[in-house]
């Protein structure tokens, strides 16, 4: 078996291994490139919550000011096991939705009177931020990095995959998305794909590539890779 992993290696580099020592073979093309964005300091006293939409977002904050008993809120394990590396002790994870994350919140805040950090990047595809808001908290988002897309391949990865085009193909976001259809469009790569399963961390990401000819499609959550390759 062979598949495609799309995340920046240093999300990637677990997962590759666990599935080499399957025996799978494994292509890794990063398909965006996150970009710290300089950022207004926050009174890291004034927070008794912090909520993370990514693992990016923990890695792009400085988190020395802040006291890491904070209740922290993370919207997968992989953003969690971030924060825990970084220091965060009281940690809670949504199971890889924002939507969840949303409930987890609203279930476990303390006060709602406290104020609540909420890191991310530019683009998000849920406003997790207004919806908080909607329900009386008091938010406060802080924009810390951006996404650039991947506009080209190398003649040594085009060539080796269009001789052995990957089984599954794993797409994490929205972004990550657009990215592939683009470098798809511009090799030429349209007609490669109908025995290949699509698999995309929700509906979003999945629309924007029902335009090629796909095996099967398939919607999961951060953490379920390997279980997926007993569905196909």
């Amino acid at each position: 078996m062979h598949v495609l992993l799309t995340r920046p290696l240093e999300d990637s580099i677990e997962l590759i291994k666990r599935f080499k020592d399957r025996g799978i073979t494994v292509s890794h093309l990063p398909l965006i490139k996150i970009n710290r964005i300089n950022y207004p300091k926050p009174n890291s006293s004034e927070y008794k919550t912090i909520v993370f939409t990514s693992s990016n977002a923990v890695r792009n904050l400085d988190t020395k000011v802040f006291d890491k008993n904070i209740s922290c809120f993370c919207v997968g394990d992989a953003t969690e096991k971030t924060a825990k590396q970084k220091g965060f002790h009281n940690t809670f994870s949504a199971g890889g939705s924002a939507k969840n994350l949303k409930e987890l919140i609203l279930q476990n805040l303390e006060k709602r009177t406290e104020k609540i950090l909420y890191i991310s990047g530019e683009l998000v595809s849920y406003d997790l931020d207004k919806d908080l808001s909607k329900e009386g908290l008091n938010v406060q988002r802080l924009i810390n990095y951006s996404v650039s897309h991947i506009k080209d391949l190398s003649s040594d990865f085009l060539s080796e995959l269009k001789k052995k085009i990957p089984d599954i193909v794993y797409i994490y976001s929205q972004n990550s998305a657009v990215s592939f259809l683009n470098l798809i469009k511009k090799y030429e790569l349209d007609d490669y794909w109908m025995k290949t399963n699509l698999m995309c961390i929700g509906e979003k990401s999945s629309s924007v590539l029902n335009e090629l000819k796909w095996k099967k499609i398939f919607l999961f959550n951060p953490g379920e890779e390997e279980y997926l390759l007993y569905k196909i």
